[in-house]
């Protein structure tokens, strides 16, 4: 069952002083946010807001976000160290052969049709994307790239793969898992 919300931003500061928030983007699409309106702001302690965007703009590769009704500093930190969601029904569609990375999670990684193990999450690094794959009883860390991950099947839940020789014998110390 698809969760019911998306995060597409974390808001993380005031900017300005008439009640603009500054964000990270969790999209490879911002120009999203031009259309944005009704969104949920979720607090790290369980809290959650519903808001209305004003206005969006990027300044010099940052997200700026102006609720309405949010129109003085202190206002705007109220609502600072949210994830700003829309509704999972509003996420956008992707190009073939993109994914969410969120979708992946519980998919069947095979290797030349040997069952490796399930998608856990992920982790970046500034490089390509590595799939955190619980392989019999520990992770392996999985280069999502299309010269290994050469087939996503989201309906059927599986990553048809072919693993470079030696990967699943590679330790990682227990403090990088």
């Amino acid at each position: 069952m698809p969760p019911e919300w998306v995060t597409v931003a974390r808001l993380t500061r005031t900017r300005g002083n008439k009640g603009e928030l500054a964000g990270i983007p969790f999209t490879d699409y911002p120009e999203r946010f031009h259309r944005l309106r009704q969104v949920r702001l979720a607090f790290d302690d369980g809290r959650e807001r519903f808001e209305t965007v004003e206005r969006y703009w990027d300044h010099q590769g940052t997200p700026i976000f102006k609720l309405a009704g949010v129109d003085s500093i202190s206002a705007a930190e109220l609502c600072a160290a949210s994830d700003l969601q829309v509704p999972f029904s509003e996420r956008i569609t992707l190009p073939e052969g993109e994914y969410f990375l969120s979708d992946l999670v519980g998919c069947l990684l095979l290797d030349h049709d040997r069952e490796i193990g399930a998608v856990t999450g992920w982790t970046e690094t500034g490089g390509p994307v590595l799939l955190n794959v619980q392989a019999g009883g520990r992770e392996v860390l999985v280069p999502f790239v299309p010269e290994i991950c050469h087939n996503v099947d989201l309906d059927a839940r599986r990553i048809h793969a072919r693993l470079p020789a030696g990967l699943l014998e590679i330790n990682l110390p227990e403090k990088s898992r």
